[in-house]
């Protein structure tokens, strides 16, 4: 089997929250304790942001947007992007000399009672929690800083 194409530093971070505001959490599979919400890299260099959103969440939470209880609407667009710095753990999976990627933040918003089927080679457990809280426990400081803006966000809509 060839060796994956290298990973584009282009991805979504999606702020997934109930009407109000309980935000859900998924724990990555190879490290424990580590929380957060949907993230995930551009499968193409021209993929739209919104399509790698919606993609993202159908594999990583099973939750369709546009499907039952879900409108096309209730995913947003922040129109926020954050560069950061890649961990050195995970600059493996980019090519030669790429350090630095780009997020691109959305919120969407379904109903607290939503089915969640994780994909279990990437995530194994998943928590709903009160805003504050899901900040305090994400790994990320840019996921978390994202859910402390979510108040905020969902007022503006």
């Amino acid at each position: 089997m060839p060796p994956a194409a290298p990973k584009i530093p282009q991805s979504v971070l999606v702020v997934i929250h109930s009407p109000d505001l309980e935000v859900l959490l998924i724990e990555r599979a190879k490290q424990p304790g580590f929380w957060q919400s949907v993230t995930g890299s551009k499968d193409h260099l021209d993929e739209d942001w919104r399509e790698t959103a919606v993609r993202e969440v159908a594999e990583e939470t099973g939750i369709v947007v546009g499907g039952p209880g879900v409108p096309t609407q209730a995913l947003s667009d922040w129109a926020l992007e954050n560069v950061y710095e890649i961990y050195p753990v995970w600059r493996h999976r980019y090519a030669p000399g790429v350090t630095h990627n780009t997020e691109r933040v959305f919120g969407l918003c379904v109903p607290r009672d939503v089915a969640v089927t994780l994909a279990p080679d990437e995530h194994t457990d998943h928590v709903w929690l009160p805003w504050q809280a899901a900040a305090d426990k994400c790994f990320s400081p840019s996921n978390a800083e994202a859910i402390l803006q979510l108040p905020q966000r969902r007022a503006a809509r």
